[in-house]
């Protein structure tokens, strides 16, 4: 729970000088890979060409890792596409790409994700054009997988307009996390935003509430008002919310503890916020 979350969470080959590029896509599974890149049990593309081609078809970009001091007339190329796209690369040495393959690689690799991601400026919109008060969650950097995909499927269940995420420092959107979200993640929106703290001012200036979990706050969860537009932001298991983050929030809100065990998982405690704001719903509708 936001800052809760401290505490709630206890439970590279070089060869892209040459001009002979492999023009067909390559999908590689890493479920071989090393500890680190197991968690990513996903098809990945590599090389220059083929992933420029991949996002040119459409394809959805999960995350994108390019090896630091990269250059060349192709790679200037794929960063004018991912300027495009707005496609943010996650610069990495080159032992790290080594590890998701030991093929050439030529310096990139991109995860594709199977759920399209949205834009909250062009959802929201949406959301008050079918006339509902829109209910939104806000995931700061959480990078637990199993956690992204509990709180996702409490999150469909209770009738999220959409989770948005950062697109660097989030966990990865792959097969580990639809499966622990019992296949909720393909019927919630995702949206992938740059800056969380523009999307708390952009919400905002929307007429949306942003609440703050925090286990530093003073105002209980039962003391917030749901019913109206409201976003809730859940922080880092580690590091809870982000200080920019929590200082663009409205109001700040916590759960009680009063047992000896003074920490929850951050999904449980999602969950139990979540479903307080739906009682608040379903009461004002009565």
């Amino acid at each position: 729970m936001g800052e809760f979350n401290k505490k709630y969470n206890s439970g590279e080959r070089r060869s892209f000088g040459s001009k002979n590029f492999d023009r067909k896509p390559r999908f590689e599974n890493n479920r071989n890979s090393d500890n680190e890149s197991k968690s990513e049990k996903e098809d990945f593309i590599f090389g220059l060409r083929p992933v420029m081609e991949a996002i040119e078809a459409g394809k959805t970009i999960d995350k994108i890792f390019v090896q630091g001091g990269l250059q060349g007339e192709i790679y200037s190329e794929l960063k004018k596409l991912l300027k495009k796209y707005n496609i943010r690369p996650n610069t990495v040495p080159v032992e790290k790409l080594n590890r998701f393959t030991r093929k050439n690689h030529q310096g990139v690799v991109a995860f594709i994700s199977e759920i399209p991601f949205y834009k909250i400026e062009d959802l929201l919109p949406q959301i008050f054009e079918e006339g509902k008060v829109p209910f939104l969650l806000i995931l700061d950097r959480l990078t637990d997988v199993r956690n992204f995909g509990a709180i996702a499927r409490t999150a469909e269940c209770v009738g999220i307009d959409a989770i948005v995420i950062p697109d660097k420092g989030a966990a990865p959107i792959n097969s580990d996390a639809i499966k622990t979200s019992a296949g909720a993640l393909y019927n919630v929106k995702i949206c992938k935003e740059n800056n969380l703290a523009h999307v708390v001012d952009f919400l905002q200036q929307s007429g949306v509430t942003v609440f703050a979990a925090t286990e530093k706050a003073e105002k209980m969860i039962y003391d917030a008002h749901f019913s109206e537009p409201c976003a809730i932001v859940m922080g880092n298991e580690e590091t809870g919310i982000s200080k920019e983050v929590m200082h663009h929030a409205d109001e700040k809100i916590k759960l009680p503890i009063t047992g000896k065990t003074q920490s929850l998982n951050v999904s449980v405690a999602c969950g139990a916020i979540l479903y307080e704001a739906v009682r608040q719903k379903m009461v004002g509708e009565l």
